[in-house]
């Protein structure tokens, strides 16, 4: 997408050129502010303005539907924080290979790697289950344009992670949690606030790790590897009774949305 190429671009920039001072976040703030107020109908043309406020689905949500919504994304976060690791220990994936960061002030790399998950988290909340996701809606039953949303970002996660099935499987069931929140809650801010912590989450603890993981096939499963699917059930589980949860709380609360 437009504003990830100008994020890449920028870091590039700032860290060749002066990486003890991040000017690139700024600048960034900066742009996805106004690429914000634009798809949320501010600015001209008037015309679109309704049009453009409505796909965006940037809606407040009532505190107890947020919650839930948050409380349902967090726990799914944390079984597929174990499903990514236990994959990654059974079937041998390319995964996400981070820049060397070693070589730059700390505080220079954390305010990036901050916005960079919250320009992943924004952008594709938006364009996906803002925008595109809206738009389906409006021609196919919410289940239906959910599965469709998911499927079609499934190529942009092979460019970065490689075309193998259980990286375009786990991303298929993240996207297609981050479809039903937004559908439920109809707004992709409680999306926003997990997507950018899970990312972020990923950019610091997960990926990092990825290419010092043992195959199970090389030497069988250690405990952390029992811990990690005893942790992705588990949380599993807890999720979907959040969602359950969720569905019920924003009929009660929000009695004109569908069930």
């Amino acid at each position: 997408m437009f504003f990830q190429g100008v994020w890449a671009a920028l870091v590039v920039t700032n860290l060749k050129a002066s990486p003890a001072i991040p000017w690139a976040v700024a600048l960034m703030a900066l742009f996805l502010w106004l690429g914000w107020k634009y798809a949320s109908g501010d600015w001209r043309p008037r015309g679109t303005a309704a049009a453009r406020r409505r796909y965006l689905r940037a809606n407040r949500v009532p505190w107890r539907v947020f919650g839930w919504a948050v409380l349902a994304g967090a726990l799914l976060l944390v079984a597929l924080v174990g499903y990514w690791i236990v994959m990654f220990q059974l079937v041998k994936m390319p995964g996400n290979r981070l820049p060397d960061f070693s070589r730059y002030p700390l505080f220079t790399v954390l305010l990036m790697l901050t916005m960079a998950a919250v320009v992943g988290a924004v952008i594709e909340e938006a364009g996906f289950r803002g925008y595109f996701q809206v738009a389906l809606e409006q021609d196919f039953r919410a289940p239906v344009a959910i599965v469709i949303s998911s499927l079609l970002m499934s190529p942009g996660h092979g460019l970065t992670q490689g075309f193998v099935w259980p990286t375009l499987l786990w991303y298929f069931f993240a996207d297609m949690m981050f479809g039903v929140m937004a559908y439920l809650t109809d707004s992709i801010l409680p999306g926003i606030v997990i997507h950018g912590v899970g990312l972020l989450i990923f950019f610091v603890l997960v990926w990092p790790a990825d290419q010092s993981r043992r195959l199970v096939a090389d030497g069988g499963g250690d405990a952390w590897f029992w811990i990690h699917i005893g942790q992705a059930i588990v949380f599993t589980a807890l999720a979907i009774l959040a969602f359950r949860r969720l569905a019920r709380v924003t009929i009660m609360v929000c009695p004109q949305k569908p069930g």
